[in-house]
């Protein structure tokens, strides 16, 4: 079952841990496309700053206030297309953005029991708020492993035979 505080460790590093990746780099780093459908390091950023305004916190809220009686607002995952700040500014608004969810869901001061309390989802149904809390915690994840692979594939070329060795700059792109 999902801890609180364990699914809180991570969720505060996760700033943190792509101010580490992308901070400072040139834009051929961050705006680096493997495809041109496919996201790039900054577009990932904004999608997770996205999610902290509308998506995590708000969902929790739900919840808390109204179970499975109201369901969630769909999620736009395209919802970050408007930005037009650079990756240093975008680092700074999701380090804030983060921080405030984080306060937020310590002023919910949640139980374990409340982790089990329902809520719908637009397309999954009913989903517990571990289950949404477990969620954030591997969306967070599975974005910084996306980063960082989509990174490692600015290379792909350029590694000459190691790319034997280096099986991350030949993994199938999945969709975002």
């Amino acid at each position: 079952m999902v801890a609180l505080a364990e699914a809180s460790a991570v969720l505060e590093r996760t700033p943190h841990v792509i101010r580490s990746l992308l901070g400072h780099l040139p834009t051929t780093w961050t705006e680096f496309r493997t495809m041109d459908e496919s996201w790039s390091p900054y577009d990932v950023l904004g999608h997770l700053i996205h999610g902290e305004r509308t998506d995590w916190v708000p969902r929790i809220r739900i919840i808390v206030t109204h179970g499975s009686a109201q369901a969630f607002t769909p999620f736009d995952r395209e919802g970050m297309r408007d930005n037009t700040d650079d990756v240093d500014a975008l680092l700074g608004t999701f380090a804030s953005a983060r921080e405030q969810s984080l306060t937020a869901l310590r002023d919910l001061d949640l139980t374990p029991d409340d982790l089990t309390r329902v809520g719908s989802h637009p397309d999954l149904g009913t989903v517990t708020l571990g289950e949404l809390l477990a969620s954030w915690v591997v969306h967070d994840l599975s974005h910084v492993a996306q980063i960082a692979e989509t990174m490692a594939k600015r290379y792909r070329t350029d590694i000459g035979p190691w790319r034997a060795y280096l099986p991350v700059v030949d993994r199938l792109e999945l969709p975002d």
